[in-house]
C-alpha cells in the first residue's frame, strides 16, 4: 500500500524527474501553453502555480526561490513583469488542464496545460500569411 506517498514517479529517478519538471516549467512560462501527458501535467500544475504565486510577491527573495526552478533570467523577468501581474487579483487556480485523448503511437492520455487567461494567437488571413512565408524563405 502507498499510504502517505504523494506524487508520481513517472518511471524516472528523482533527478531525472526534477529535470523534466524544470524543462516543462520553462516551456510553460515561455509559451504559456504546453501539450504533455496527463500525469505529467497533473504533477507540474502545483509547481507552476507556486511560481506564479511567488511572482505575485515580486521581492528579491521570491526571485531567488523561482531561480531554483527556472534558470533563464529572461523567463524569470517575464514571469514577474507579465504573467504574475495578470493574476494579481486571482486567489489561485492560475492553470487549467484540458484532456486531449489518447496519443496515436502508444495510447498515452494527452493533455494541454495552460494559463487560464491564455488566448490563441489569431491566424493571419490568406494573402498576408503567404507574403510572410515568402519573405522568411528569401531572408
Amino acid at each position: 500500500m502507498r499510504h502517505n506517498r504523494a506524487g508520481r514517479k513517472l518511471g524516472r529517478v528523482s533527478e531525472h524527474r526534477r529535470a523534466l519538471f524544470r524543462n516543462q516549467l520553462l516551456s510553460l512560462l515561455k509559451h504559456e501553453r504546453i501539450i504533455t501527458t496527463l500525469p505529467k501535467a497533473k504533477e507540474l500544475r502545483p509547481i507552476a502555480e507556486r511560481m506564479v504565486t511567488l511572482g505575485r510577491k515580486n521581492s528579491v527573495h521570491a526571485r531567488r526561490l523561482v531561480n531554483r526552478w527556472v534558470s533563464d533570467r529572461n523567463i524569470i523577468k517575464k514571469l514577474f513583469s507579465e504573467i504574475a501581474p495578470r493574476f494579481a487579483t486571482r486567489p489561485g487556480g492560475y492553470t487549467r488542464i484540458v484532456k486531449l485523448g489518447p496519443r496515436k503511437g502508444d495510447g498515452a492520455e494527452l493533455a494541454i496545460l495552460e494559463f487560464v487567461d491564455y488566448k490563441l494567437p489569431e491566424a493571419k488571413k490568406g494573402k498576408e500569411a503567404k507574403e510572410e512565408k515568402v519573405k522568411e524563405k528569401g531572408a
